[in-house]
């Protein structure tokens, strides 16, 4: 069996024409295999569902209990045959739930990555690293500009901003799903025991966390501190990017904009969103952890599905590896 005749790009994503289903498809589909909650991966409207029990909650938190006709949860490790294809989730470490997908007939594997990271992160199980004869692989950021420093050493900046200004609000920004935990919980692991309040968008998914024993501390939403007359100086407040252009922001005296994402290596783009405080933390791997995975696997084909798949793959080819991108349309439109 040819690679192509086990799993091939689509105009609704990767499709496993012998198991009759897709891969984090961009359409609605019949049968999907879904590696991660985010939007851009994860979406509403398949027939069947097949994913880890924290993916399936998550969907179901931002859909709608009827996001699918059907759910299939799968731990990590649990062998699934689908129409005679074997499917094993493995962990991705990218968010809570987030899996890579195995699949194998006739003696021939290909392990797709959907998002992840390399380093450690206390809200998600850590990445494994598959066996298989092709890696498909995320390339968000794929240039050797992209290495990001200890996360521990940028979650430390925001307690340092919080204690010389104390009458400023540490305003971070955070993606509501897997950023804002990670945050949340690398500040208490830090010893920071105060409440963190945080904008109401984030109150289910932080509860749906903490439901799978991840312990974010106190939490406080914002709306309800204000009713209780905070004024919020000193204070942590944690909430999606895109608030910080909202109403919802100009309660806060005088705040320090932090944002956390990968992409905050660029200064530009930091200056351009008025960030005070960058934070590079970045729930996808860096040039360093994509080369260094490529090499530890050590597939006989390297395929790209989206982002800077021109530099991997250009990499790969100099290491002797086959690399082929393919170009896959819809992914990594959420905010990292």
């Amino acid at each position: 069996m040819r690679p192509a005749d086990l799993l091939r790009p689509t105009a609704a994503g990767l499709y496993c024409p012998p198991g009759d289903f897709h891969i984090d498809p961009t359409r609605a589909v019949d049968r999907a295999v879904i590696t991660h909650g985010h939007a851009d991966h994860a979406r509403a409207g398949h027939g069947a569902v097949l994913a880890t029990p924290e993916t399936l909650a998550i969907m179901a938190a931002r859909y709608g209990e009827n996001f699918t006709a059907s759910r299939q949860p799968t731990g990590c490790g649990d062998v699934t045959t689908v129409n005679g294809v074997a499917v094993t989730l493995i962990p991705a470490g990218h968010v809570l739930g987030s899996a890579q997908v195995v699949v194998e007939k006739d003696g021939l594997v290909i392990a797709v990555s959907g998002d992840y990271k390399r380093r450690a992160d206390p809200t998600c199980a850590p990445f494994e690293v598959p066996r298989c004869h092709v890696y498909v692989t995320e390339a968000t950021f794929a240039l050797p500009v992209f290495r990001h420093p200890d996360s521990d050493g940028e979650v430390a900046k925001i307690l340092t901003a919080a204690r010389q200004f104390p009458e400023r609000t540490c305003l971070v920004g955070a993606y509501s799903l897997g950023k804002a935990q990670r945050v949340i919980k690398l500040l208490r692991n830090q010893g920071y025991d105060e409440t963190i309040h945080i904008h109401g968008a984030m109150t289910k998914l932080c509860r749906l966390y903490e439901a799978f024993g991840v312990d974010l501390g106190p939490l406080a939403p914002v709306a309800a501190a204000k009713q209780d007359g905070e004024d919020f100086a000193g204070a942590v407040v944690v909430g999606p990017p895109a608030s910080f252009a909202e109403k919802w922001a100009a309660r806060f005296p005088d705040p320090i904009a932090a944002f956390c994402s990968g992409w905050m290596r660029v200064k530009q783009r930091a200056k351009q969103r008025g960030i005070e405080l960058p934070l590079v933390i970045s729930d996808h791997a860096d040039w360093d952890e994509l080369t260094s995975t490529v090499k530890e696997i050590a597939p006989d084909e390297l395929w790209i599905t989206h982002g800077r798949d021109d530099a991997l793959a250009r990499w790969a080819e100099l290491e002797g590896v086959e690399a082929k991108p393919l170009a896959l349309v819809g992914y990594g439109d959420e905010e990292e």
